[in-house]
């Protein structure tokens, strides 16, 4: 394969993964509108934004596999195709059930593009150096995404319907398929061994329930028997990794700790970066009074800074080695995340001071533990190990939606006072989110809503900082520093 189609190839991948990233910046500036259009409860909110990961991070070992197979350009393209067709019937959703099925779907097909992307890239560069730059790129397109975003769903929510946000999908996944169709080479596991169904419904059925109890915690303690599924199935899914001759996932790489930590780092750092992005446009708009589109030039900044690693990747791998870099990374946004915390009620600008350190630090970690993690296992078994990186990152986004957005529902309605005489229904609709009380509240009682939400963003925002900066410490102790070519 030529260089050139090799750089064109990763442009259609890039792209991909381009377009996940615009899909879930713009649904967090969408809720607003979304709350306004559909009424829904908050419960609902939080699985909207949440459905889509919980069954992206519950299919992802079986997809990975899965394009191990039957090939990880086919996946990808098929993927591609119901990615686009699913963006419409989301567009179109007149309710916030229809539209939390829509996101359902979205995340089946968004299960087949991940591991593809980042497998075919382990295929497509065999070389160590120009692998890492590839990655680089790779995690770039996702910061590129998160900047793009929000403009462009900033003007679309300004000038169309909030299901205009999703139409965006379908150009993109057009040229996706039609580019990938000629310029993508095929790759597969040579030897794949015979399809493990029970090891495909045990994965699902680790990841699913953990996530479900994470995310009912807040609401109706719904805990124990979801846990206890999870934990079960989790461990019968690794009992049998360790006894096929050839399993779907190769568990036995945990063992490593460099391994590990590059995973739980990587988790780590998606979780702060989704838990901020998911509450901030919310608090640009409901609390600072900010226009969609305003809200989306706010939050550039981070977006830009996370572009930028890609220029500064080599530099800082090369002095400081992967463990001490991801650390760095881990420590610089965890210090945005406390600004952000101590700016909530300061002027604008300190505000948006903070998300530069915090774009920076997890688009230099997000580089480097993706790396780590794909360069561990040989590029015949890309699409696994792949999927392990994927999942961290779904994962990650799952319980920073969950853990964080059920904090701040927490501490919202524990602070937020409901003025006299209002009826049981708007009490409760005072109660349940800003974006309610805000549609009932006299202006001049919605300043305590908006403090209320202020300080439940403050306290999330420094308990992802306290999360983040112990991850700089477990990079720094357990992932290898030794400095790269």
């Amino acid at each position: 394969m030529t260089s050139t189609r090799r750089w064109a190839a990763l442009a259609v991948l890039a792209a991909a993964v381009l377009l996940l990233a615009i899909d879930g910046t713009v649904l967090a500036l969408a809720v607003p509108a979304l709350t306004r259009s559909l009424a829904p409860t908050a419960e609902q909110i939080l699985w909207i934004g949440d459905v889509y990961s919980l069954a992206l991070a519950g299919l992802l070992v079986l997809m990975g596999n899965l394009a191990d197979r039957f090939g990880r350009k086919r996946v990808l393209l098929a993927g591609s195709v119901a990615f686009g067709a699913a963006s419409l019937v989301a567009a179109f959703s007149t309710s916030a059930e229809a539209l939390i099925g829509a996101r359902l779907l979205l995340g089946v097909a968004g299960a087949t593009l991940m591991p593809s992307t980042l497998s075919l890239i382990r295929n497509i560069f065999p070389d160590d150096v120009e692998r890492t730059r590839a990655i680089a790129i790779w995690s770039t397109a996702f910061g590129a995404g998160s900047a793009i975003g929000p403009m462009i769903g900033g003007f679309l929510l300004e000038h169309f319907w909030w299901g205009s946000v999703f139409l965006i999908n379908v150009p993109v996944m057009i040229v996706v398929v039609v580019s990938g169709f000629f310029l993508l080479p095929e790759s597969r596991d040579p030897e794949p061994g015979q399809f493990d169904l029970l090891s495909a419904v045990l994965s699902m059925a680790t990841i699913v329930p953990l996530v479900y109890a994470v995310k009912h915690l807040a609401f109706d303690g719904v805990l124990l028997a979801s846990v206890t599924v999870g934990l079960v199935s989790g461990l019968l899914f690794t009992r049998r990794q360790r006894r096929l001759p050839q399993p779907m996932l190769d568990v036995e790489l945990f063992r490593n700790r460099a391994f590990s930590g590059a995973v739980a780092a990587n988790v780590i750092a998606i979780f702060a970066l989704t838990g901020l992005l998911f509450f901030f446009s919310q608090y640009l708009q409901f609390a600072r009074g900010l226009s969609p589109l305003r809200a989306g030039l706010a939050e550039l900044p981070a977006t830009i800074a996370s572009i930028a690693v890609v220029v500064i990747i080599g530099v800082t791998a090369r002095l400081l080695g992967h463990g001490r870099a991801i650390a760095l990374g881990l420590a610089l946004a965890g210090a945005g995340l406390a600004i952000v915390a101590g700016a909530a009620n300061a002027p604008f600008y300190l505000l948006i001071l903070g998300l530069v350190p915090i774009g920076l630090g997890i688009g230099l970690a997000m580089t480097l533990t993706g790396d780590a993690i794909v360069s561990a296992a040989p590029p015949r078994k890309a699409g696994s190990v792949s999927a392990i990186t994927e999942t961290a990152n779904e994962l990650g986004v799952v319980l920073g939606i969950a853990v964080l957005g059920s904090l701040l529902t927490a501490v919202y309605r524990n602070a937020v006072v409901t003025p006299p005489g209002m009826s049981a229904e708007d009490v409760a609709r005072v109660r349940d989110s800003l974006g309610s009380a805000l549609q009932v509240l006299r202006p001049e009682d919605a300043q305590h809503a908006r403090d209320a939400f202020i300080l439940g963003m403050q306290t999330t925002s420094l308990v992802a900082a306290g999360l983040t900066v112990a991850a700089a410490v477990l990079a720094w102790a357990v992932i290898p520093s030794k400095p790269v070519a």
